[in-house]
């Protein structure tokens, strides 16, 4: 089968529409992971050792278990609860929680890494607790952190290709689309094979500035 220009130029606004979506899926599951991951590092934190260890249990949960089924269970089994959620918010939830178990423990090794003398200085001054955290402890916890969370992101955007499974327009869905339509399929997956690729390698640029700018992170 012959490389048509014509059929690409025909498909390219639908794969563009696709490349948006998993972008967007992307950009909002890291937000989400960014905020799990916080959530979970600190209640892992807890004094309460009932909180930590089920925190952290859940976690493992998460952990333990393929993103995919994740997935499959928040679309297609939380209706049965009477949740039933529109497939791009579903499957945001499902990348943010699962990779948020992830960025805990990037979380976790950062606020560890903390000089012990911070802590006691936060003490000394009478700083609440959430004074303390919010500016003595996560100014410096953070920064060194994000090359690690750039990972992820990139790892993330790898993995949106899963969201198809629920019905969610993003690119590798759209291509599969196109390429059931038309019966070619060697536009659209090569395609999307150089989407993936040039905008992985966009990230891993940016990764290898924050590296350089932050500090190179232990592999």
């Amino acid at each position: 089968m012959e490389w048509d220009w014509n059929f690409v130029r025909e498909i390219m606004p639908t794969l563009i529409q696709g490349v948006k979506i998993t972008i967007l899926a992307t950009v909002l599951g890291s937000v989400l992971a960014a905020i799990v991951g916080l959530a979970i590092a600190l209640a892992r934190r807890s004094p309460n050792r009932a909180v930590s260890r089920s925190v952290g249990w859940f976690a493992e949960f998460i952990r333990g278990t393929p993103l995919l089924v994740q997935l499959y269970f928040i679309f297609y089994v939380l209706p049965d609860f009477g949740i039933l959620l529109p497939p791009l918010v579903a499957g945001v939830i499902g990348l943010g929680l699962h990779y948020g178990t992830y960025t805990a423990e990037v979380y976790r090794a950062g606020i560890d890494n903390v000089p012990r003398g911070q802590w006691e200085a936060a003490k000394a001054c009478n700083l609440s607790g959430y004074n303390s955290w919010t500016y003595i402890i996560l100014p410096q916890a953070i920064p060194p952190m994000i090359p690690a969370l750039a990972n992820y992101l990139i790892a993330m955007f790898k993995e949106t290709p899963l969201l198809s499974a629920i019905t969610v327009l993003e690119l590798m869905n759209q291509a599969k689309s196109v390429a059931n339509t038309y019966y070619r399929y060697i536009e659209p997956m090569t395609l999307v094979g150089a989407f993936f690729l040039v905008i992985s390698l966009c990230s891993v640029v940016l990764l290898r500035w924050l590296e350089h700018r932050y500090g190179r992170i232990e592999r």
